[in-house]
């Protein structure tokens, strides 16, 4: 299956969003519309970090595992997703930039590794729902970024 991208552009410089983002439990305040019921193990930040939501997508619901599996600061967050009873497995990664003009260029890449017969059949569908679950998601990290971490410059 091919991989779904989205990103956004935030004011924060790309320390302030990795440091933000290292934070595993802080991913639940811009993924809590679709990832609930979470519970963290491993330690807080960093390769290691762990997080057990149950995802609600597409009519479904399903438990998944997260772990930060690489972080490349201030640059590069990898995610190992397992999901489906291990039928599912993906890896979720964030890349920020530095634009320009300031701030950051966040873009998160979500990549199936082995999924379920049901994913790659329906797989427009699921890009779909995935690549529409995630433009949220983008959105409300940028809100939650301008809520707890100044604006460059600010």
């Amino acid at each position: 299956m091919r991989s779904v991208t989205v990103s956004i552009d935030v004011p924060q410089m790309p320390e302030q969003v990795y440091g933000f983002l290292e934070v595993i439990a802080h991913h639940e305040r811009f993924t809590n519309h679709y990832l609930t019921d979470w519970h963290y193990s491993g330690p807080d930040r960093g390769i290691g970090s762990c997080a057990t939501v149950t995802a609600a997508l597409g009519g479904t619901k399903t438990d998944v595992t997260i772990e930060v599996v690489e972080a490349d600061a201030p640059r590069r967050i990898v995610e190992r997703n397992v999901s489906a009873s291990g039928r599912r497995l993906a890896h979720g990664t964030y890349a920020i930039e530095p634009l320009r003009t300031g701030g950051s260029h966040v873009s998160f890449t979500y990549a199936w590794v082995r999924a379920p017969l049901a994913d790659r059949l329906l797989a427009p569908v699921v890009q779909a729902t995935m690549r529409r679950a995630n433009r949220r998601v983008m959105r409300r990290l940028a809100t939650e970024l301008a809520r707890h971490v100044p604006a460059a410059g600010s």
